[in-house]
């Protein structure tokens, strides 16, 4: 899997956007103005940190080697995964799933309605 193949799977998300607040090469993806997924477009080898479950967060980081607690990120929350590591693409795509569905099950009323309109 490769950042564009990231990309384009986040964008086909409801309501997402991407954006670049912090810099010209960290690139955030929002669903409706929150995040759920940002990357480093100058990291080598691609990771991308995504938002988790606390629990699971532990599960994952103990059963996989390129999942570890998300850089420069709140690490009992994200995850940074190696996207170009031993992690199989399907499982790459059920967490930035898991990180997206996250986020929108913390919204309001008000947002999820907004969501469910686009």
């Amino acid at each position: 899997m490769n950042i564009e193949c990231i990309r384009e799977y986040c964008l086909s998300k409801k309501g997402t956007s991407e954006t670049f607040p912090f810099d010209e090469s960290t690139l955030v993806f929002k669903v409706l103005d929150k995040i759920f997924a940002l990357t480093g477009l100058d990291r080598i080898p691609t990771q991308i940190n995504l938002k988790c479950d606390p629990e699971y967060t532990l599960e994952l980081r103990d059963q996989h080697s390129d999942i570890t607690g998300g850089y420069h990120m709140n690490k009992k929350h994200w995850n940074t995964v190696m996207v170009e590591g031993d992690l199989e693409d399907q499982m790459i795509l059920s967490l930035i799933d898991h990180s997206y569905d996250i986020v929108v099950s913390s919204f309001t009323m008000k947002k999820t309605k907004e969501l469910d309109s686009l």
